[in-house]
């Protein structure tokens, strides 16, 4: 008897550890994208391997495009696979990396250990000078460029998407990172209501 395959549970899931934890939405709008295809590599012969795959490879701290995936680069050897809309390929690339005997790295397990959360909506530039120390206007902060930094007072990754902002982030952190950003969402939208009266 075959035993069923088993089926990952993220945080804000029936049963997570975040489950019943609210989004933000509105001014300021919150989505979790924790279910969504993506492999992290690490460690001596992964920027190699992924190359010889023909995968391009930005400079450090940077992210570029591949066949519908993000691919960013936080280290030398430190790279992650986002596969938002290509999760078949993605498949497919990490089935050929678990079964090449040659040099190529380690997973670094990001699928199941970081969280991918979607900050976006109308007030979202305001609410993010709260959430992080940086400086994100665009002129200062790339569509291409990736910030290793702290966002709601948590270790991130920082970079930008088609609607606003994504972070990748200890998944542990997941119900934390919720309510910081439906904390500062709320502030963001008490001048608009404000104005209404």
């Amino acid at each position: 008897m075959t035993s069923p395959a088993a089926i990952r549970v993220f945080p804000f899931m029936p049963g997570g550890a975040a489950d019943g934890t609210p989004l933000a939405a509105g001014s300021v709008a919150l989505t979790d994208l924790s279910a969504a295809p993506r492999f992290g590599l690490k460690g001596a012969g992964s920027a190699d391997w992924l190359a010889a795959k023909g995968v391009p490879l930005p400079a450090l701290n940077r992210l570029t495009l591949y066949r519908g995936m993000r691919v960013l680069r936080l280290g030398k050897d430190d790279i992650v696979l986002l596969a938002e809309s290509n999760g078949q390929l993605l498949a497919e690339l990490m089935n050929t990396w678990r079964s090449d005997t040659a040099p190529k790295g380690y997973s670094s397990w990001r699928e199941e250990g970081w969280a991918w959360m979607r900050l976006s909506g109308p007030r979202l530039a305001e609410a993010m000078s709260r959430l992080c120390a940086l400086d994100l206007r665009p002129d200062r902060f790339a569509s291409d460029e990736i910030a290793q930094t702290r966002l709601a007072r948590i270790e991130a990754v920082l970079f930008r998407s088609e609607t606003g902002f994504d972070a990748l982030f200890d998944i542990t952190a997941s119900a934390f990172f919720a309510r910081a950003v439906a904390a500062i969402a709320k502030q963001s939208a008490e001048p608009e209501r404000e104005s209404l009266t």
